[in-house]
């Protein structure tokens, strides 16, 4: 008997960890900015085990039988979270409420289980000092596995919502070996086998239909077909399509639209190419789709484009996939093309390399590990890799919705010694669009523009270059890595407008 409940505070720890970890993700993936919604999801939960721990003193008789009741109800709530929470993000207005009540609930189910079992424990040969030391291994051990599995195997091969109902089916099974082993000391047992029974099964089809529940959340969150959706080590990757157009969405948030991309990467790549005439080597962060190194490959004197992009995944997509081949005409596979998959920040710290033209072409920063890659400590190990004439460009978000984040880009930029020229553009799916142009030296953006772009000419520019009033300079401070002042900005002004 004792190591059986050993083994169930052992499932216990690693299935609470499970859910507490996914819900963190899920949250980072619909709400953004990861550090504020793993925080207030952990303390939510610890505190909701608090919670569950001290009720558990209420519990006087039949303690067995109220472990298995526990247990079977952690596996349903934990194991059907995931799947509530995407469906119900695009159709509530309240969808806090809603995580925040099953993360709640989560915690103080789980909260009463150890307690329970301890006590239950209280009665055999084990004595008390004992009983901690062991329960306490079991349960830290079960917490290690959970951490490390969670994101090298769980997420990237099974996804959160199928590892939601994985684990909840473990919870059910330990309340099944429960019942059936100790069926003389349960009351009401073939009520209990029956719920258990009943609840395994529907967390079994919950399990094998996994991808087609997720496919149905997201159909129902998206306005087109989805033509292909794929969970990598980092991010949900989402391909929609209609007669016109194809999209790309990252963790719900648009990538690109493939009818006026040209326009946000031609004012990307080109201005910078313009303001220098011995541009060979091109150096690219983020930007794992290739277009911005398609506009770049319009430049015979390029000799060679380094692409730096965290997501393999991703790469290797834009790389294979027929339709993204023919929206960015092969680039990535072009023999001047060197892709490295790796953490920009450590391989800007790690290479010895020197770049003619620098494109930063990086998610927004509406997280803190993103946001890392916008800070005046990136921007000085990107300087490192610059010779003295080169020149960089970084996408800078809005600077209509978001003055502060895009001047903040700017002010950042200019605290690392770099001369900028901001400048704007309109992109239909996005609105007005805004970029940082930054040098070492004086440089001037030329009139001349290579003869095949759709959008940008000398005259466009000039237009680009000019803020109205309501797109004017504004004081921010500057971005750094201990305060990330630039994701508050954009968590601020973003957030005005959903």
């Amino acid at each position: 008997m004792p190591i059986l409940l050993l083994f169930a505070v052992f499932v216990i720890a690693t299935c609470g960890l499970i859910y507490e970890l996914i819900a963190g993700t899920l949250a980072s993936y619909l709400l953004g900015d990861s550090v504020t919604q793993f925080s207030t999801i952990i303390g939510v939960y610890l505190f909701s085990m608090g919670v569950g721990s001290y009720f558990s003193k209420f519990v006087e008789k039949e303690l067995l039988a109220w472990f298995v009741k526990i247990e079977i109800l952690v596996g349903l709530v934990g194991g059907t979270s995931s799947s509530i929470l995407f469906l119900v993000f695009d159709k509530v207005a309240s969808f806090r409420i809603i995580l925040y009540f099953l993360i709640g609930l989560t915690g103080v189910l789980v909260g009463l289980e150890i307690p329970l079992l301890m006590r239950v424990l209280e009665k055999s040969k084990f004595e008390f000092k004992e009983i901690v030391s062991k329960v306490f291994t079991f349960d830290y051990i079960g917490a290690l596995l959970a951490s490390v599995l969670f994101p090298l195997l769980f997420v990237p091969y099974m996804g959160l919502i199928r590892t939601s109902f994985f684990f909840g089916v473990f919870n059910t099974i330990v309340a099944l070996i429960v019942c059936y082993q100790f069926s003389d000391e349960l009351k009401n047992k073939i009520a209990l086998k029956i719920s258990a029974w009943s609840v395994l099964v529907l967390l079994v089809i919950g399990f094998i239909l996994s991808d087609k529940i997720m496919s149905w959340s997201e159909s129902m969150a998206y306005q087109d077909k989805i033509i292909f959706a794929k969970s990598s080590h980092y991010q949900r990757i989402i391909l929609t399509r209609n007669k016109r157009e194809l999209k790309l969405f990252l963790n719900g948030n648009l990538q690109f639209s493939s009818t006026d991309e040209y326009r946000y990467h031609e004012a990307l790549v080109h201005p910078g190419m313009a303001s220098r005439q011995a541009i060979k080597n091109v150096l690219i962060l983020g930007g794992g789709d290739g277009l911005a190194v398609r506009e770049l490959l319009k430049y015979p004197q390029i000799q060679h484009i380094t692409l730096v992009d965290l997501d393999t995944y991703m790469t290797d997509l834009f790389k294979k996939n027929p339709l993204l081949t023919t929206l960015n005409q092969g680039s990535l596979t072009n023999p001047k093309v060197k892709v490295i998959n790796t953490d920009a920040f450590q391989w800007a710290r790690n290479t010895n390399e020197q770049f003619d033209f620098v494109v930063i072409d990086f998610p927004d920063p509406s997280n803190f590990s993103v946001g890392k890659l916008y800070t005046n400590t990136f921007y000085r190990e990107v300087c490192k890799l610059m010779s003295h004439e080169a020149v960089l460009v970084v996408q800078s978000t809005s600077p209509y919705v978001a003055p502060k984040s895009f001047w903040c880009v700017n002010k950042t930029l200019q605290s690392v010694g770099l001369l900028t020229q901001p400048y704007h553009c309109y992109v239909p799916s996005f609105g007005e669009w805004g970029y940082v142009l930054a040098s070492k030296s004086a440089f001037h953006v030329a009139e001349t523009y290579v003869p095949d772009l759709k959008f940008l000419n000398k005259d466009s520019f000039k237009q680009m270059a000019y803020f109205p009033k309501d797109m004017q300079s504004v004081q921010t401070e500057t971005n750094k890595l201990n305060n990330q002042i630039l994701v508050h900005y954009f968590e601020e002004e973003w957030g005005k407008v959903q």
